[in-house]
């Protein structure tokens, strides 16, 4: 009689490209593996590929049943399907043959409150839950993204010695962690997306300067970046940035980014960064500027329309002469600087979301932690996460980024550097949304007193809203318009 074959010790189903690469980077490490999808063809392919790439210990499973009772208990499944329906649709599919104790893990791009919902539903069946974000696109989920799991503690400690090898290594630690209760890990991953985009903008803004006012080739482009990847901005954006300018078109001459069409798509983690910072009363211009300015390039037949209306108003052409010869080297240094003062504020956004969500919910996330599991796998990874790491180390209570001592210090060293790219761009009519939303952060965060006092007097004077004084304690309103009223006919009294 045959032997029946070993249990796998975790299980995976969706075999797309992340599914697959997960998998397949399981096995890698050891780990007997069970994986299903409901199309069979990428069962196979898996299969396939786990044979290819070293005799790995994975096995094929076609339906839900067979999957799931390969798979040693209590067990664990991570599921890596589209966002939504499809994930419930995958739960109800396997649960009905899992037992109490069992756990889901679900890896996707998820909604917080959806995960909170199918705790709750998991739990009524006995079965623990995980929402676990993972960063680092197909390459990183092969050979170690970044792993922020959130929900159930003891379905965390069952499969921790996985995730650990799992994840990618950087001198401190593997790059995953516990992230909280509930949702907490989803939250985390979409404003780890809502960094990423503000990241990915404030490098197109430094390209566009560089390229416009500064005249640069594409591979001078290529090599500023790549200097820059070996100081304080070394960092996987800029390191593929670099790398972008290298590449040849292979239908005509040139480099194969000036052929691409300017329009950029979403996934919607950033819209709903956006939304969440709206809710919570949190400001993130930088991750705000980032999302609009991708719905502006989606209207690239209006810009194109825009653009030669303008000009027949008697708009001079679209980057105006900024009446300067420009100091390229000065000018490679200046964008450095503000490409990194403005990063801080845009982390420093990110952050505070993070904290004011923690508050809210009761996760209390560790930012020094979540600093630390992004040096690495993931898309934001970044030198200077480390310094976020230090900072949170020497304060956990840390108001913002930008009062650290040391961030600080460099806010200050650089934001005359910061303050000339963006008057140069802004004369050359070149567009820093990005930038300029950071400085603007940072120019009102620094400031004891705003005009907000203005605003005031006008919502009282239009709406009775009430104000309070900075020299005495209590709520106050004023008859503004009689009081002016008064005053227009004493003053025309005395005339």
């Amino acid at each position: 009689m045959e032997a029946s074959p070993a249990l796998s010790r975790i299980g995976l189903a969706g075999l797309a490209v992340m599914g697959q690469n997960l998998a397949l980077n399981i096995a890698d490490k050891g780990f007997p593996i069970s994986v299903y999808n409901r199309t069979t063809s990428k069962v196979d392919e898996t299969l396939d590929r786990a044979h290819r790439e070293g005799q790995l210990p994975l096995s094929g499973h076609y339906t839900p049943r067979d999957f799931v009772l390969s798979i040693k208990p209590p067990r664990s499944v991570i599921i890596l399907v589209k966002a939504g329906s499809p994930v419930d649709q995958t739960i109800a599919a396997l649960s009905e043959h899992m037992s109490p104790g069992d756990c889901i893990i679900d890896g996707g791009n998820e909604w917080y409150e959806n995960t909170e919902r199918r705790i709750y539903d998991a739990s009524q069946k006995g079965l623990l839950y995980l929402g676990m974000g993972v960063s680092g696109g197909e390459e990183g989920a092969r050979h170690g993204p970044s792993l922020m799991p959130g929900g159930s503690h003891e379905a965390y400690n069952n499969i921790k010695d996985i995730l650990q090898k799992v994840a990618a290594q950087v001198e401190d630690g593997p790059c995953v962690t516990y992230i909280g209760e509930g949702g907490s890990g989803n939250f985390v991953k979409m404003v780890h997306n809502g960094i990423e985009y503000g990241d990915m903008q404030l490098i197109s803004e430094a390209y566009d300067v560089l390229k416009h006012v500064g005249g640069l080739s594409n591979s001078e482009l290529a090599e500023i970046f790549a200097e820059w990847n070996r100081g304080e901005l070394e960092s996987f954006l800029i390191e593929i940035t670099a790398d972008i300018f290298k590449v040849k078109d292979e239908y005509s001459e040139g480099e194969l980014v000036d052929k691409i069409l300017d329009k950029t798509g979403m996934k919607g983690t950033g819209k709903w960064t956006v939304q969440q910072a709206a809710e919570l009363s949190v400001a993130a211009p930088t991750i705000a500027a980032s999302l609009d300015c991708r719905y502006l390039s989606g209207l690239k037949e209006e810009r194109e329309k825009a653009s030669e209306v303008l000009k027949e108003a008697g708009l001079k052409d679209e980057v105006q002469n900024v009446g300067v010869h420009v100091d390229k080297k000065r000018l490679i240094d200046d964008v450095r600087q503000a490409l990194y003062a403005s990063k801080i504020c845009s982390y420093a956004q990110g952050m505070n979301l993070l904290r004011s969500k923690s508050d809210q919910k009761g996760w209390n996330l560790n930012f020094g932690e979540l600093a630390r599991i992004w040096k690495g796998g993931c898309i934001i990874r970044a030198v200077f996460l480390d310094r976020i790491k230090k900072a949170y180390q020497r304060n956990p209570n840390l108001a913002s980024l930008v009062v650290d001592p040391e961030f600080a210090r460099e806010m200050v060293q650089r934001q005359a550097a910061w303050r000339r790219v963006v008057g140069l761009a802004i004369s050359a009519g070149i567009s820093t949304p990005g930038m300029c939303a950071s400085l603007s952060y940072f120019d009102t965060y620094r400031r004891a007193r705003l005009p907000a006092n203005l605003v005031q007097a006008q919502r009282d004077l239009f709406g009775a809203h009430t104000y309070e004084r900075i020299d005495r304690p209590g709520s106050y309103h004023t008859e503004w318009t009689k009081l002016a009223r008064e005053s227009n006919s004493s003053v025309a009294a005395l005339n």
